[in-house]
């Protein structure tokens, strides 16, 4: 079985994540995802690289950031297309351009 994130893991993973309880691994993580995904030109301080090796060997830090960098890249064409889900309808709000 598979074991994802609680709604109190993802509440807590939106806020300051040196306020939440997330495990600390978790939360390298999670600032990697931010470093990578920064609108300007990423850069990954050697805070981070440190704190990142206290919790993941060399393959798996390259393993999340090629997992980062394809998953930001896809995210990043779906909306220069503007594509949205084949079960959308016109009527359907567009998470990407919020409603006024």
């Amino acid at each position: 079985m598979r074991k994802g994130l609680t709604e109190e893991m993802v509440q807590s993973a939106l806020g300051p994540l040196d306020d939440s309880d997330l495990p600390s691994g978790t939360v390298a993580a999670l600032r990697l995802a931010d470093a990578l995904t920064d609108t300007g030109v990423p850069a990954i301080s050697a805070a981070l690289r440190d704190e990142l090796g206290d919790h993941f060997d060399a393959g798996q830090i390259l393993e999340l950031g090629a997992a980062l960098s394809v998953a930001s890249g896809w995210q990043r064409m779906i909306e220069a297309f503007d594509i949205r889900p084949d079960f959308w309808t016109e009527a359907t709000p567009d998470p990407q351009r919020p409603q006024s």
